[in-house]
């Protein structure tokens, strides 16, 4: 990458967070519109038009599949182009497709328009807003992630009640309009003024904010800017060698001595593909589960008090992660969100379907969190990027297929205790496998 001109600032606050300020906001708009907001689409659009479930959770399927296919290349393009072209044109992408859902007059053309919101959400998520805060940071990379990606919990709480309160104020097509454009209006001064810079570098600092001397060694012995050289002997985060030859190099997993690290990946691989499989298909159809017996009122109420758990259960991990078994921990909440479900399967009343949507959701924010980090800590920074990078791309994909699952089930079988029964099974499965290829290995 050529280099940029330095703009030396002074300024009371490291400007790197204000960039995670930025995607506090992006995540909020992107989880409330992107992956919360499927839940609303599906609801009002059947209701709309009459069309079956299965019909239009398979359009939003594809949503999902869109993002895990464009994952790699998101990353790629903000490393060679810097974040602001890449996120500008995912909020674009994402307001134009959510105003689109609301013309349609036939299934098919649903298609293009999830199309569309699949290709924002992969920008404007986890991956494109990891790649944007990673160059700013190193002491605080962790505390600084997840500051940005919190936002994913104000758009679970307040991005369901506000979108049907827009609906039942101006319409489907109307409301979904004026979201849209709402959002591109919002995100893209807000990309293009904030996110303008790539790295530290170009303001004359070091990562966390540490002055640069001497052509970019920085001050305070910190990481230099480019992320190339590792700190204190430790590898580098992005899973590349150290430069000066610190530290084992990133080793695929295929070339691990013995079945031991292939096990150890692919099962985590498997039973957290299961869990998001199911988790990204209750949250789809959680509306639609709901609102028959809460009313669209109710049910966006609920929905939004699932976020709030799942707030809390995120606030709980940051604390305890560093100090647990997390393969273990993943396995039982795996069990806990299989009970939740199971209970509203067998016990199909309003008290329950609220206090098992509570747990259920309290683990929403655990199993999105703790797949890398449980390959983190058994293949360490050196390994990360050659072995999770493969197995995150299976992860998505299976995931992709949770609301067409959902869907389909409800359908076949007129009502969605049968498909809740099998999420609960498909989840306990998770755990199992979780655990027996960590004791296999």
């Amino acid at each position: 990458m050529p280099a940029d001109p330095q703009v030396r600032v002074s300024a009371p606050v490291f400007y790197g967070w204000r960039v995670v300020a930025a995607c506090f906001v992006i995540a909020a708009f992107a989880w409330g519109l992107g992956l919360f907001g499927a839940s609303v689409y599906l609801q009002a659009v059947t209701a709309r038009h009459g069309w079956a479930v299965a019909e239009v959770a398979t359009a939003i399927t594809l949503f999902f599949v869109v993002s895990a296919l464009l994952q790699r290349t998101v990353g790629r393009a903000i490393d060679r182009w810097g974040p602001r072209p890449v996120l500008s044109l995912g909020a674009v992408s994402l307001g134009l497709g959510v105003a689109l859902i609301g013309q349609v007059s036939a299934p098919w053309q649903l298609y293009p328009c999830f199309v569309l919101v699949g290709m924002g959400w992969s920008t404007l998520s986890t991956t494109g807003l990891s790649a944007t805060v990673a160059p700013w940071f190193e002491r605080h990379q962790g505390r600084s992630m997840t500051l940005a990606i919190m936002g994913a919990s104000v758009g679970a709480i307040a991005g369901v009640p506000l979108l049907l309160f827009t609906l039942a104020q101006l319409g489907l097509a109307h409301g979904l309009i004026a979201v849209g454009t709402l959002a591109a209006a919002l995100l893209l001064p807000l990309i293009g003024r904030v996110l303008r810079y790539r790295g530290p570098a170009q303001l004359g600092l070091a990562r966390d904010g540490g002055a640069l001397v001497d052509g970019g060694a920085p001050v305070d012995g910190g990481t230099p800017v480019d992320g190339q050289a590792p700190v204190d002997g430790r590898a580098p985060l992005d899973g590349r060698a150290p430069l000066d030859g610190a530290g084992p190099p990133a080793v695929p997993v295929a070339a691990a001595p013995g079945g031991r690290s292939r096990r150890l990946l692919w099962s985590a691989a498997a039973g957290f593909a299961l869990a998001l499989m199911v988790q990204i298909g209750f949250i789809t159809h959680h509306l639609a589960i709901a609102g028959p017996r809460l009313g669209m009122a109710g049910a966006g109420l609920l929905v939004s008090a699932t976020g709030l758990t799942a707030l809390a259960g995120r606030l709980v991990l940051a604390r305890i992660v560093d100090r647990v078994d997390v393969r273990r921990l993943a396995a039982l909440l795996f069990l806990v969100q299989a009970v939740a479900l199971l209970a509203m399967a067998v016990w199909p009343s309003v008290p329950m379907l609220v206090v098992a949507s509570l747990v259920y959701g309290y683990g929403i924010g655990h199993v999105t969190t703790l797949g890398p980090v449980v390959v983190r800590r058994e293949f360490g920074a050196a390994a990360f990027g050659a072995t999770y990078g493969s197995a995150a791309t299976v992860i998505q994909l299976v995931s992709a297929l949770g609301p067409a699952a959902f869907g389909l089930l409800r359908d076949a079988f007129g009502g969605y205790g049968p498909g809740l029964m099998a999420a609960a099974l498909a989840t306990g499965i998770g755990a199992a496998v979780l655990m027996l290829g960590a004791r296999r290995a």
